[in-house]
């Protein structure tokens, strides 16, 4: 039978290209947020800090497009449009059957963060008043690093480890293994933004966890069921239309 998966080193190092722009983002852009919520200057670093911090954030990006490449094929989920370049194949066939459920995942997510954000407890809208990450920010580190690193990595993994553990019973992991692995990688999602949060906040209450779990979890169980239904880059183009839409949403409203 002829192996039909795409060469594992390629799809690591397309998946990795296509994270790290976030991470240098990511790395630049929150000392500044943190900075401008705490209303002072940026920290004057020197450039082997930052450089440090984008390495150690890039192997574990590394790692997590290690560990989906090698898991993913056997499990049954898939990163159409990335596994096409890596086996040099035409893209555009592979993206088409995830435009719409993409970009209907978008304007579902857009309508939840805004949803969510008029919930916020008095502590995050005090934040969110006086600063916000960059769009570029948002849209690279949040839209492709995170689905990277949670959905490919850490989704992709517990289905694998649920497969396993249940005695891998069939061809390919059953529907609540899946699900059951959407449920805690979104969970772990919302608990990923905790850190940031608590540098932002004077008091890390029960209401501002409960906000950033719930929240940041709602948004990753859609996120993990379009990885599932249709491939990750449907999830991308969700998690990058969610922010898109909020910041236009914004933009409007002055």
């Amino acid at each position: 039978m002829t192996d039909t998966r795409p060469p594992t080193l390629r799809l690591v190092l397309i998946l990795m290209g296509a994270a790290i722009p976030g991470l240098i983002a990511a790395t630049l852009g929150i000392p500044e947020t943190l900075a401008a919520v705490a209303g002072v200057e940026v920290p004057d670093e020197p450039w082997w800090v930052y450089a440090a911090s984008i390495v150690q954030t890039t192997a574990m990006v590394g790692l997590a497009a290690w560990g989906g490449a090698v898991l993913a094929p056997r499990v049954g989920l898939k990163a159409p449009a990335a596994e096409a370049l890596a086996r040099r194949q035409p893209v555009g066939p592979a993206l088409r059957p995830q435009w719409v459920p993409g970009l209907l995942g978008g304007l579902a997510g857009t309508a939840l963060l805004v949803g969510v954000g008029a919930l916020a407890p008095a502590e995050i809208a005090a934040v969110g008043e006086r600063v916000q990450p960059s769009l570029a920010m948002r849209v690279l580190y949040g839209g492709i690093t995170e689905e990277v690193l949670v959905r490919w990595g850490v989704m992709t993994a517990l289905v694998a480890l649920l497969w396993r553990v249940s005695g891998r019973h069939g061809d390919r992991p059953a529907g609540w293994q899946v699900v059951g692995a959407i449920l805690v990688s979104a969970l772990l999602f919302g608990l990923g933004h905790l850190p940031i949060v608590s540098a932002m906040v004077e008091t890390v209450t029960p209401s501002v966890v409960a906000y950033i779990v719930l929240g940041n979890g709602a948004f990753g169980i859609l996120a993990g069921w379009l990885y599932w239904r249709w491939g990750l880059e449907s999830a991308i183009l969700a998690h990058m239309g969610a922010h898109l839409g909020t910041a236009a949403i914004a933009a409007l409203l002055g």
